[in-house]
Parts: C-alpha cells; structure tokens; sequence
C-alpha cells in the first residue's frame, strides 16, 4: 500500500509577488506530482476530486489522514495557511514546506525548513527542474522515513504534553467515499478476524485505505497469527506497525511475547522492560515481564522424556530464574488488584516454589490467595460468562481447595468456553505445568481430564502436515502465438506434476491451495485429490466469472469445463470466492482497480504462510517470464524460495 500525500497549494494561475503569473497548476504537473510519485506515494489535490460531493468535505478528510501534506507557501494564500494551520493543530508530523520565490519569509514559520523552486515566466524552470524535483523527493522520503516520535508541528514542539488524535477520532461526521471505503473494510476485516483467517487479514491489511490504518490491520494480522502459534510471522506483522509508530504500545507488547515464544528471551527480557520504564504503572506490561521470565523459567528444566519426579528435581535448581518471574507478576497485581491473571500466575508461581523447596512468605501467600478470590469471582460479576475470570477462580481451586470443589469449578470453567478450542488449550498448557512438576497430582489429573473431554468435543483448527501450494499456465486459446501451454502437452505436464507430488510424499493430512482454472491448477488439484489431500481452490471471481474468464478460454474449454465440475463436485470445502470473502478490488486515488489475478495469488501465498512457513511447498508450472507483479507467480516463486526453499519448479522451457 502506498503513503498517501495532499498537496496544499493555489489553484490555477495567480499573481506573484512581482506581479507576475505564476501557473499553479504546471507547478503542480511538472515539480510537485512527479517528485512525490518518484518517493512512492499516491496523490491528492482537492481541484482533481470529480465525484459528486462536497470539496470542502474531501479536502478535510484528506487534509487530517494523509499520511504527508506539501503546502506551497510562495503566496500568502488565505486557504493554504488555514490547510497548514488545522493540520499543524491535529496532526504532530507529516509536513513538507516547499515555495517558489518570494522577497520576505511569513514570521510564525521562519525557521521551518523550506524546499524552495526555481520559476522560469510563471512555470518551473527548465534548467534547475530536475534538481529540484530530486530535493523534494529525497525530503519526501527522509520525512516518511523519520522517527514517528519527531514532531514536526509547532504547536505540538511547544505543548509537549499534548496529544494527537487518534485516527479514528479525525473521521468526519458527514458520510463521505473515504468513510464508506473504511466501513467495508473494517467489516471484512471483523469477519476475518471472527472466522480466524489471518491469510485473510494480511491481503486486507495491506489494503487498508489510508496509512493510519495499516498499524492496526498489521497489529490484527499478528495477533490472528499468534493465536495459530506462528511465532516468526507474527513477528514480522508487529514489526511492520512498529515500522508505522514506534510507540503503539500494543504491538511492543505483542512482539515480546512472540520473542520469548521463539525462545529469544533477552531480546523479549529488554522489549518488556522498556515498556514497564515507559508505563510504570501499567498491570499488562508488568505481567507482560512475568510471562517472559516465567517462559525463560521453563525453558531450563522442562525437557522431553523427563519423568515429573526428574523435573522438579530439576525446577529445584532454578530458584533464583522462578523469583525472576513471580516478582514481574507480583508487582502487576500490587498496580491493578483487579488483574486477577497476573495475581493467578503470582501466587501459582509461589506456590510452585514452595513446591520445589525454595523459601517462600506465608502472609504474600495468604495475600493473594485473598485478593485472586476477590479479583476473579467481582469479575465474574461483572460478566457471568468471563471464561479467563472463571479460568482464574478454578485454578485457585485447583492449588488451596479440595478435590471436590476443583472438579465443580473447572466444570463451570469450560461451560463457560463454549467450546472455544483455543481458550481450552491455554488452561490445558497451564495444567500440563502442573503436571510436569508433579503438583497436586491428583487434583491436576481430575482438572486436566475435564478439560481434554471438553477439548474432545470441541473442533480443533485443521493442522495440514504440508501445505502444497501451486501456480501454473492455463492451457492456450486456440491460435495463441508464441505457444505458452499447448494443449497438446497436457499428459506430460501432469505426470511432471504427479512425479512432483510423489517426491513431497502428498497425501492425507496435507492442504492443497490453487486457482481452478484449466491447465497447471486442474491438474495440479486432481492429481492432489487422488492422493487423499484436502483441497481448497480459491477463485479471483465469482465462480460463472471466473468459468468464462480461466476454463472456457482453453482450446478445449467446454473438456475443461466439465472436469472443473467434477472436481468441484467432490470437495468437502467449497471454493472459497475472493469478492466475497475479501470484497470488491481496492482502487488508487485514481480509481484504477488492482488486478484480480495478483490479488488472488496474493491471497493464496499469504494463506499458505499462515500455517507456518516450515510447512509450505511451493509447486510451479511456469516458463520463468517475467512481467509478474507482487502476487504473480514469480513473486510467489522468489517469496517462497526465500522463505523456506521448498520449490518445485516444472520449467516447461525445459518440458516441451
């Protein structure tokens, strides 16, 4: 997604201060355009708006959200400096001055740093426009690429203290396109959040319609991607919004969590304490700490093929790493008693301790055993169907109550769940802990076997052994020159395809991902269907759409066609359809829609990544051209190649 720039400036042509005609409008053409296209970003100037509506409307919403605005200040034009002024108040940065030439500076912005151009009779200098063009464009870029902590408005370098909308507060109330664009798109992005789809949320979060948004759809890309345990991409998506605004808290918390999962947990020890120095009195950061340490905690005595017995003795020897973790959790509970996760964790890790010999205070004890009841069952209170509160209430039960009352409450507990797998599986991580260590083991065993039959009846996310995905030519129209896929090479193309599948050991288990049209994907998802693989084709149309527009064109067609059905008709999933699932294709400002077949290809590579990159095997059927933008198949060829190696081109250069 490109940077969105606004360009604040006169229209049309205007006396300069020499008395001369100055021809705004070849300003804008020849110099400004060009050099903020050259940086990458797409742009706007009210006067081009030719949809019906409100200037006035446009030009705020542009004015407030666009990631850049370049105000020409050659004149002292009366609307320029009102657009200049409203972006200084609401917005911290994003500003670029340029001007032509003019005899006296205005006073208020003396000393703001000003690109200025060279005019020849009223329009940009012949000689000097290039260099000029290159300035603003290396401005551009050094201001995009700046810290997103550097304030660039005066008013807020001068009220330090004040803060600047959040985007969504900068929305106007008057309906408007932008709005419109925004509600369809964050209604696709709930739904794929809802159905946890993060190949989904990471095409959508790359379509957001403005910048601001693409921090909060990267967020939602790693937090979808995090729950599906694919740590390193996960990784990649938080490191992506900090990119955007190195201060969203949520994402510096997110990224600690997927760097102590992926076992860096110096790197996540430093991420989490930075944050509790930043928010000191902030119960998540601190707990967020408590949950590094208590990872690192693990990761030095928990080891395959232990017995319980052999691991506490070995818990025993990390007294001091297990106080490292309970003081995090500890602290979290003093700063909000009503964290009743942080308070759990404290007093289990305690407990814990003691467990394994090492000293611990009976009244810190006893204090928290108090205010977890008190934190878990008001919460409860507030909402009867909390899961995580009841979860917190029934592992208080399971480490001080007796027998009876831990099986009445981690009942409740996973009512509560309402089969939520996920949910399920973090108490059943918390109780193989307890397990592992050997405490309460009777207790645990009753706790654990409720929770795994409740586990049982709940449907647990598909976990393809491979993910075999696959891009390829359709068979030629008839008369196509040069000849790409004639359909005379069919036989060959899927015996290469087949002999290809063999060698990956495809077969049940595996996930298939493809288009559907003739040629390379037909091929492709039958030979996968013969060996027991799960299929998912996923169109760029609607399926009559796309029949006339990837089956029929085939110099066989209508064979094709009656094989596109015949295939279809077997799956246990049905074609997943790209405008219903994602909407209709985004378009720039200058209404051109992206392509369709990138999109869908898109779509596909970031749905086999989602199940984690390791996973992946990438299958071509391709003769190296290029000319493929992102999303083509030599964009999916060098994405997965860099990722995992796990390619298989069929070069049919060599083929046929």
């Amino acid at each position: 997604m490109k940077a969105h720039a606004f360009v604040a400036m006169p229209f049309g042509s205007k006396p300069g201060h020499d008395g001369q005609l100055i021809d705004f409008n070849r300003v804008y053409a020849e110099y400004i355009r060009p050099a903020l296209e050259a940086a990458g970003m797409e742009v706007f100037r009210a006067d081009e708006e030719e949809r019906p509506g409100d200037i006035r409307a446009d030009m705020f919403q542009e004015l407030l959200l666009a990631d850049l605005v370049v105000a020409d200040l050659t004149l002292d034009n009366p609307n320029v400096w009102y657009e200049l002024g409203v972006r200084h108040a609401l917005r911290a940065r994003g500003v670029v001055l340029v001007q032509g030439p003019r005899p006296s500076q205005p006073f208020d912005i003396y000393t703001d740093r000003k690109l200025r151009y060279t005019l020849k009779d009223g329009a940009p200098d012949p000689a000097t426009l290039a260099a000029d063009c290159a300035a603003l464009t290396a401005m551009v870029r050094a201001s995009m690429a700046s810290s997103t902590r550097r304030k660039v408005s005066p008013v807020f370098q001068l009220i330090p203290n004040l803060e600047q909308p959040q985007w969504r507060q900068l929305l106007l109330e008057q309906r408007n396109e932008f709005s419109d664009a925004h509600a369809s798109w964050d209604r696709r992005m709930e739904i794929a959040r809802q159905k946890n789809r993060p190949g989904d949320i990471l095409v959508l979060a790359d379509e957001t319609p403005i910048r601001a948004l693409h921090r909060e759809a990267k967020r939602t890309a790693g937090n979808a991607l995090l729950k599906l345990k694919q740590y390193q991409l996960a990784l990649e998506q938080f490191d992506l919004a900090l990119a955007i605004d190195a201060d969203d808290k949520a994402s510096r918390e997110k990224k600690a969590v997927c760097l102590g999962r992926l076992g860096r947990f110096e790197e996540a020890r430093e991420w989490v304490r930075q944050l509790t120095r930043d928010y000191p009195r902030d119960a998540e950061c601190w707990a967020l700490l408590g949950r590094v340490e208590k990872e690192s905690w693990l990761a030095r005595w928990r080891q395959p093929g232990r017995t319980p017995g052999e691991m506490r003795a070995a818990a025993s020897d990390e007294n001091a790493a297990l106080g490292e973790a309970i003081d995090p959790y500890y602290q979290a509970f003093i700063a909000d008693p009503a964290h009743h996760y942080s308070g759990i964790n404290a007093l289990t890790l305690q407990l814990l301790r003691r467990h394994c010999g090492g000293e611990t205070s009976q009244t810190v004890i006893d204090n928290l055993i108090g205010g977890v009841l008190w934190s878990s069952l008001t919460a409860q209170e507030r909402d009867r169907k909390d899961y995580w509160a009841r979860a917190s209430y029934a592992e208080l039960c399971l480490l001080v109550n007796p027998l009876a009352s831990v099986g009445k409450e981690y009942a409740n507990m996973v009512a509560a769940a309402n089969r939520d797998w996920f949910a399920l599986d973090s108490s059943r991580q918390t109780l193989y802990l307890l397990r592992d260590i050997d405490f309460r083991p009777a207790e645990t065993a009753a706790a654990l076997a409720i929770v795994e039959r409740e586990i049982e009846r709940s449907s647990p996310p598909f976990e393809p052994r491979q993910v075999l995905l696959f891009s390829g030519h359709m068979i030629d129209a008839a008369g196509r020159e040069p000849a790409r896929f004639p359909a005379d090479r069919e036989a060959l193309a899927a015996a290469r395809i087949a002999e290809a599948l063999d060698q990956l050991g495809a077969g049940a288990g595996d996930m298939a991902l493809s288009q559907a049209a003739s040629g390379g994907d037909l091929l492709f998802l039958e030979a996968c269907q013969a060996r027991g693989v799960r299929l998912q084709p996923m169109l760029p149309f609607e399926e009559p759409e796309f029949i006339e527009r990837s089956v029929l064109p085939a110099s066989n067609g209508e064979h094709w066609r009656q094989r596109y059905f015949a295939l279809t008709g077997m799956l246990a999933d049905e074609p997943r359809i790209m405008p219903a699932e994602l909407g209709t294709l985004p378009t720039d400002v200058r209404g051109e829609a992206a392509n369709a077949y990138e999109r869908c290809n898109l779509w596909l590579l970031y749905t086999a990544l989602a199940w984690g990159v390791d996973k992946v095997r990438f299958i071509c059927l391709w003769n190296g051209g290029g000319g493929d933008g992102r999303g083509g198949t030599a964009h999916m060829y060098h994405e997965v190649k860099r990722r995992t190696g796990r390619v298989s081109w069929l070069d049919t250069r060599k083929l046929w």
